[in-house]
């Protein structure tokens, strides 16, 4: 049995999507929504120690994901075909994961860490970039959807 480095990089494409969708719908299904319901002096905990954490994962979920995706369509000779949709199904997929990993990286990280006190900020700063943060987060989890569609049909359509 030969040993194909492409079925490695899939792989690793699909448990790093794994990570980074995991934590998306995490964050959208039942972080976001407890919030309320937990007590104010309990909130710390999740503010300064689990939502940290996890956008650590999160964020370097999305970066792998999206390394680990282009490496493949290159090795396996699509990438310039599916990024100009001559390849709509992984085409239109890798364009809504690109678009989400820029999300995360360029608006919902730089707008968590001022909303979780990480950088310095003016305190009626922190609501907006939350918010801010969170309907980037829920577009990020709509786009999801079709994204996901996409990658898993792509050779059984």
């Amino acid at each position: 049995m030969e040993f194909d480095i492409a079925v490695l990089v899939r792989y690793l494409h699909v448990l790093s999507g794994v990570m980074w969708i995991g934590l998306l719908w995490y964050f959208n299904f039942v972080q976001i929504p407890s919030m309320p319901k937990i007590p104010d002096e309990q909130k710390p905990a999740i503010s300064k120690v689990i939502a940290p954490e996890a956008l650590f994962w999160f964020r370097w979920g999305a970066a792998s994901t999206v390394f680990f995706g282009l490496l493949l369509s290159a090795y396996q000779g699509y990438m310039g075909d599916a990024l100009m949709l001559k390849e709509p199904y992984i085409g239109f997929g890798m364009w809504l994961g690109l678009i989400m990993a820029f999300n995360v990286w360029f608006v919902i990280w730089p707008n968590q860490k001022i909303a979780l006190g990480i950088v310095e900020a003016e305190a009626d700063a922190k609501p907006a970039a939350a918010r801010k943060a969170m309907l980037f987060s829920r577009t990020n989890t709509l786009l999801s959807i079709p994204m996901l569609y996409s990658m898993v049909t792509y050779g059984h359509a």
